[in-house]
């Protein structure tokens, strides 16, 4: 049977109409969920002995499911509508599903110039300024200074002086990264409309935001140490913020994966560990790669 079938099906059983079919609908959905922890709660305290468990479990399933089709109908959606949607959704926060071929992925400055491209291959390093407790930091990205030094600009040190970290990571990742592009001189000018738009003033501020917004929410977190995933309602505000830029062709997936690869580079970058950091546009890959030696650079 095919989703909107059963659907069809499903709401000709239904025998209250109006505001009040939908609000019975809805508290089914929740005293349905509560029978179906019911019935797990007694297949742990009586194991084999709930004989009737996988039938049970069943039935909970298919009641939960009547109840969904009903409020999906009452809201004008259908079930396939529902089902595709929500495989969308996955494809784009988790990747392509089993045996589909990834989707092709071009660099948004391919057809430019190459003077306007960003570089499709760089190395970076973290160089210590000063010896003192609010050290300054600058990046060098393949032997160039990339800005200005920088402190944390905060009563208490938190690292926020590594926040370029991100953008390699931006760039690297999803090939996108208007702070990166005016640091190193390679915003398209030879269009003056992506210049305006997707190489401007806002688009910069834009992800010089995003970098503060994601450091923010990182710090309740440990800076991401041993999280796997990024908070949804992140993401998505994020997906809201470039929504009219080029990079909104990037899924949250993928966002995520720029975000903790960053903060994976920048956790060990700001415990004074020498080394460099490596990155490829094309493969979309950035890593830290740790020295041999185990001497600090700081103060250096």
């Amino acid at each position: 049977m095919q989703l909107n079938e059963y659907q069809q099906a499903a709401v000709a059983t239904e025998l209250h109409p109006g505001e009040e079919g939908l609000v019975i609908a809805l508290l089914g959905l929740a005293g349905e969920v509560g029978e179906l922890l019911s019935e797990y709660k007694k297949h742990l305290r009586d194991g084999e002995a709930h004989r009737l468990y996988t039938e049970r479990i069943a039935e909970e399933l298919g009641d939960l499911l009547w109840y969904v089709a009903s409020v999906s109908h009452r809201f004008g959606i259908s079930l396939n509508e529902i089902a595709e949607r929500n495989i969308l959704k996955n494809d784009a926060r988790w990747g392509v599903r089993t045996g589909q071929a990834a989707p092709e992925f071009a660099l948004y400055d391919e057809q430019d110039r190459m003077d306007e491209q960003l570089p499709r291959t760089f190395t970076a390093r973290v160089r210590y300024l000063d010896g003192s407790e609010r050290d300054k930091v600058q990046l060098f990205l393949n032997g160039t200074p990339l800005g200005d030094p920088l402190t944390d600009n905060a009563y208490d040190e938190d690292g926020y002086r590594f926040h370029d970290i991100f953008h390699l990571a931006f760039a690297a990742i999803l090939g996108w990264s208007p702070v990166v592009r005016k640091l190193l001189n390679v915003k398209r000018k030879s269009n003056s409309l992506t210049d305006q738009v997707e190489d401007g003033g806002r688009a910069t501020a834009i992800e010089e935001g995003i970098a503060a917004l994601i450091f923010a929410h990182a710090k309740s977190y440990n800076f991401y140490q041993g999280v796997q995933e990024v908070d949804s309602d992140l993401l998505q505000t994020v997906k809201q913020m470039t929504a009219h830029l080029e990079v909104s062709s990037q899924s949250v997936g993928q966002w995520e994966k720029a975000i903790l690869a960053g903060f994976a580079i920048w956790r060990q970058v700001v415990k004074y560990e020498p080394g460099e950091i490596q990155a490829d546009l094309r493969a979309r890959t950035i890593v830290f790669i740790a020295e041999p030696q185990q001497t600090s650079e700081h103060g250096s």
